[in-house]
């Protein structure tokens, strides 16, 4: 009998799992304030949300009833409001660290997942955690997480006696639904119960699926509602004061408005009148070796939030968009440039983005930049010129994305640049899709684009991709192929390194999906990747990678891996010379790591790992360790010191033209050298409340480049000596950054903040292997600036202030 009741136990749950919960909730007049104590009359009356389960680590098992959640949900015309209650036997114990927004620390935290369109696509993810800072994101299987994504809402946490209240107003600005009278909303709730690495959701999710957005629950009872009209200003203004040792001291103010206008209930348009970006983060500069520019990231907030349609098919760079300067500057013998902006200068964007409720999406982005010019002066006369180096340019991304079946999406995007005058104009076109089953056990992804440029001769060219996958299941694998032609080109929007072969490539990966004695996590993953030089069928690339991630009962992670590339390749990128080649080595590297739990004071992360060639002495050697400790809930310190070293690496440093009209160079010089990196950062907060805080970022990096013995490259891959004279190629390069800022959000989309930034950089021929000396020469350097600034944004709804005119 008793293994008869058992079995019915045991097939409930499982029924009880595999169906979606259902939510009621229901309009109210009164109104709610935002303080978590949940005293309205109208929280009594809702229904509640409970019996979460364990999403992680034991996938599956419901949450215990000392630790139980009860979740509930009103709505008015403006917002809905969420109501949560956290129990927890014993309240004391709740980790609560004060974080930045967007980051949870280590704090217990809850989440709210809403989709207004209930299609299994993308959730609006608010979280609230313990200590009372908000984090918000836009979330889509395909793509994961985007934090660079901010909503303004209302929230408000607090400890008690029996665990901790959130209480939520997210207004329906913040989201996007159809305009149906009836609303159906996916929506599931998250918690994390920190110290004990937990994470529980209402609705199950179910790790042997591979979708974490369609796995939500259902919200219903929302109806009639009136929205008020989505029009906001941000109006900003900012001072700054720059100095260094060659100019005086001066100071400057800037001032703009952005703007985000509701067309309706699922579209925004969003605009930027008048630019500032003077406290984006400073871009983490290298000495760069290698045939291809460095990319950086995306730090303009304009350009990071909300902008995942535009994200399909990765045809945006949006550092094109007032990055580097187009031209460079013609100067005589008898000419020097004594002023050249680094950057172009945007004038205004524009983004209209939103999705039909046929799940149709559709984005527009648009943005301008100015002409800009190089000031060059006479080095005999003194006179100066003006010489244009980057033109009135327009650039435009659109996008249509179709999703059906709840889990796959097919899309079309173009990119265009178009520069004033005769100059390089470029069109990029792109068919992505992305197919999944309907029980997502595997999935097909792909794409096929277009590239042309107009820039003397039209240039065109294609890529194709296509993959195919299982993704469910304690086991998954996938195989793919894609293919460059050699004209194609995205660069004037996107960024794209290298083109002209076609891939193949596979993988595999085994998983727990509960927890074992030993283990609360384990993976272990293969991958195979071949490519080859479309035209000579030359192997460029031949890499198998075995890896495996862990996770103790402890929660430390740990992990290691090797890469193999047993034959020797054939390098047609760093020679950059059209059909010239250099032979590669076979290789071995491998690396492991330790990350120790980041719930105790002080942890720490190690990661070493090495290289060898089949060359004799020719290797790569390096670690990472950064320990970071957590002096109380409001501060803490992290530090990282990363050192690398090739030994012997063999590479290109110049080629020498046979007369000043030849494109074909007489000698392509390489040279044997040896190559050190240093970088050391150290990063602090300390948060007065869950709206104020002090931020450290202080980052020192040094490399250089010594060369040894020059070659000659031959036409068939291999190294001869070079013995004629080659000027000095060897590379010092180094950076320093200070930045000390403060935040302060007044209200929920308001904020203030003042950073104080010093940084300078230095390159040189010459290499001085004296590192405090290095230190020293950077902060004594004339070109070591000085900024101090000021910016404030407030945060204007119309509907609060139409009354007033």
């Amino acid at each position: 009998m008793k293994k008869i009741l058992l079995i019915i136990f045991t097939f409930a749950t499982l029924l009880g799992l595999s169906q979606k919960k259902v939510l009621h909730t229901q309009q109210i007049s009164e109104k709610i304030t935002v303080d978590a104590k949940l005293d309205e009359t109208s929280w009594t009356k809702a229904e509640v949300a409970k019996d979460f389960i364990m999403f992680n680590p034991d996938n599956g098992k419901p949450i215990i009833e000392n630790k139980r959640t009860e979740v509930k949900i009103v709505y008015d015309n403006d917002a809905v409001y969420i109501g949560a209650m956290m129990y927890d036997d014993q309240p004391s114990k709740i980790l609560k660290e004060f974080s930045k927004r967007d980051e949870t620390g280590t704090s217990d935290f809850f989440g709210v997942f809403i989709n207004g369109f209930n299609d299994g696509q993308q959730d609006f993810q608010f979280y609230v955690t313990a200590a009372d800072n908000q984090a918000d994101c836009q979330a889509t299987d395909t793509t994961g997480e985007d934090y660079s994504w901010d909503a303004v809402w209302q929230s408000k946490a607090k400890i008690t006696d029996f665990g901790w209240v959130v209480e939520m107003k997210i207004p329906y600005a913040a989201l996007r639904f159809s305009a149906e009278k009836k609303q159906t909303w996916g929506l599931n709730f998250f918690r994390e119960i920190r110290r004990d690495r937990q994470k529980y959701s209402w609705n199950f999710i179910d790790s042997k699926i591979g979708s974490f957005v369609q796995q939500t629950g259902i919200l219903e009872g929302i109806e009639n509602i009136k929205t008020p009209t989505r029009l906001f200003f941000l109006p900003y203004t900012s001072y700054y004061v720059n100095a260094d040792a060659q100019t005086k001291t001066k100071g400057s103010i800037k001032g703009g408005m952005d703007i985000k206008y509701g067309i309706n209930d699922a579209f925004t348009l969003d605009a930027i009148l008048i630019p500032d970006f003077g406290q984006t983060v400073v871009d983490q500069k290298i000495l760069n070796l290698g045939p291809f520019e460095q990319q950086f990231n995306e730090n303009r907030s304009f350009f990071t939030e909300g902008t995942d349609l535009f994200s399909k098919g990765n045809l945006l760079y949006s550092r094109r968009i007032g990055g580097r300067t187009f031209l460079n500057a013609n100067t005589s013998d008898d000419e020097e440039i004594i002023e050249k902006p680094a950057n172009g200068s945007l004038i205004n964007a524009t983004k209209i983005s939103g999705r039909t409720k046929n799940g149709l999406g559709i984005g527009f982005l648009n943005a301008v930049t100015e002409n800009s010019y190089a000031t060059i002066q006479d080095k005999i006369t003194g006179k100066t010129r003006k010489e244009l180096i980057d033109p009135l340019t327009n650039f435009n991304i659109l996008v249509f994305d179709k999703r059906f079946q709840k889990n796959s999406s097919v899309s079309f995007i173009n990119t265009n640049v178009t520069r004033n005058g005769d100059y390089r104009d470029a069109n990029v076109s792109a068919l992505v899709w992305d197919l999944k089953t309907k029980e997502n056990t595997f999935g097909l992804q792909g794409n096929i684009k277009y590239s042309y440029v107009n820039q003397n001769e039209d240039k065109q060219g294609i890529n194709a991709n296509l993959e195919a996958n299982k993704i469910s299941g304690k086991y998954r694998f996938g195989v793919g192929t894609e293919i460059y032609s050699k004209d194609y080109d995205n660069n004037d929007l996107g960024i794209n390194f290298q083109t002209n072969y076609y891939a193949l490539y596979g993988n595999a990966t085994y998983r727990i999906l509960n927890p074992t004695k030993l283990f609360n996590n384990f993976s272990i993953r293969t991958n195979l990747y071949t490519e080859f030089q479309k035209e000579t069928r030359q192997l460029q690339t031949n890499e198998i990678n075995i890896n495996t991630n862990i996770t103790n009962k402890k929660n430390h992670a740990f992990g290691m891996g090797i890469n193999l590339n047993p034959f020797k390749t054939y390098d047609y990128y760093n020679p950059q010379t059209e059909n010239r080649f250099y032979i590669q080595p076979s290789e071995m590297s491998a690396w492991t790591y330790f990350s120790s739990n980041y719930n105790n004071k002080f942890a720490l992360d190690v990661n070493p790992f090495f290289g060898l060639t089949s060359e004799k002495s020719r290797s790569n050697f390096g670690f990472n360790i950064s320990p970071r400790y957590r002096f109380s809930d409001r501060m803490s310190l992290i530090y990282s010191f990363n050192y690398n070293q090739l030994k012997n690496d063999k590479g290109y440093t110049d080629k020498i033209d046979t007369d000043a009209d030849s494109t074909t160079p007489k000698d392509i010089i390489y040279a044997k050298r040896d190559v050190k990196e240093y970088i050391n950062e150290l990063t602090g907060k300390y948060s007065l409340t869950s709206q104020m805080s002090l931020n450290l970022i202080v980052r020192h990096y040094w490399s250089f480049s010594e060369n040894k013995n020059f070659y000659s490259l031959n036409q068939n891959g291999s190294l001869s000596s070079y013995t004629s004279a080659v000027p000095n190629q060897d590379q010092d390069f180094s950076t320093w950054n200070f930045d000390l800022s403060y935040s302060w959000w007044i209200v929920p989309g308001s904020q203030l903040s003042m950073l104080y930034r010093n940084n300078a950089f230095n390159e040189s021929d010459n290499i001085n292997r004296n590192y405090n000396k290095n230190v020293s020469n950077l902060l004594n350097n004339q070109a070591l600036g000085h900024v101090f600034s000021v910016s404030l944004k407030y945060f204007i709804d119309y509907n609060q202030v139409k009354n007033l005119f």
